[in-house]
């Protein structure tokens, strides 16, 4: 007689729906090849970018020290710990590939964005490009994939309310401090969730489909 196979586990119901990913990549996708459409031709602040520009510097250019408490979230030490926190907690609870995929997925989107989106804007602010924003896309990366890793729906809804109370503070200070324009974190925003959640899919899917191939490797049983 023939041993009945296992059926292969479902993902947790707390995993983000498969089908809300493409429309999530999509969506990061539009918005930063939106934004670009609206540069000047001769390039400087968008309309938008002047408005949100004038108010900030209106507003706090008599305490600048306030800018840079604010943009110190995504100073590059502070998102390097953070990231091998959220790596490191990953392995802790023996999610290998969850791990790696909270350490390697955000530091290939800051690849793509700096090797590709950067040079082929070209929007330029002093003698770097900066659209879309490397600091905002190293953070919202960072974020994203261990939104998206995360198996608590808890945990994950604290992760999204914190970066989005964050993230409108931290560029402004990189508005103070004259780092980007406001449509470049927005650039950057959009292009670390897009980035990060299409290379989510196909891990997602070759860990969803790991045990069946395991399955299908085990010898048979011998006759009874």
């Amino acid at each position: 007689m023939s041993r009945p196979t296992a059926p292969v586990p479902a993902l947790p119901a707390s995993r983000p729906h498969p089908a809300a990913l493409p429309a999530v990549v999509l969506a990061g996708l539009i918005v930063t090849l939106l934004v670009p459409l609206t540069f000047p031709a001769g390039g400087g602040s968008t309309g938008a970018d002047l408005t949100l520009e004038d108010g900030i510097h209106s507003t706090l250019d008599a305490h600048t020290w306030v800018y840079r408490v604010l943009v110190f979230p995504s100073d590059s030490p502070v998102v390097l710990t953070l990231l091998v926190a959220c790596a490191a907690w990953m392995a802790y609870r023996r999610q290998w590939w969850q791990a790696g995929f909270t350490l390697v997925a955000p530091e290939v989107a800051v690849a793509i964005n700096t090797y590709a989106l950067k040079p082929f804007w070209e929007r330029k602010l002093e003698h770097y490009l900066a659209y879309p924003s490397g600091h905002t896309v190293q953070l919202v990366a960072v974020v994203t994939a261990f939104a998206l890793v995360t198996e608590s729906r808890r945990v994950r809804s604290v992760t999204v309310i914190v970066m989005a109370a964050v993230l409108p503070a931290v560029m402004i200070g990189m508005v103070g401090l004259g780092y980007h324009h406001p449509t470049d974190v927005v650039g950057g925003t959009a292009a670390a969730v897009a980035l990060v959640s299409a290379l989510y899919l196909p891990c997602r899917y070759l860990a969803a489909t790991r045990p069946e191939r395991a399955l299908s490797r085990t010898p048979p049983p011998p006759p009874e």
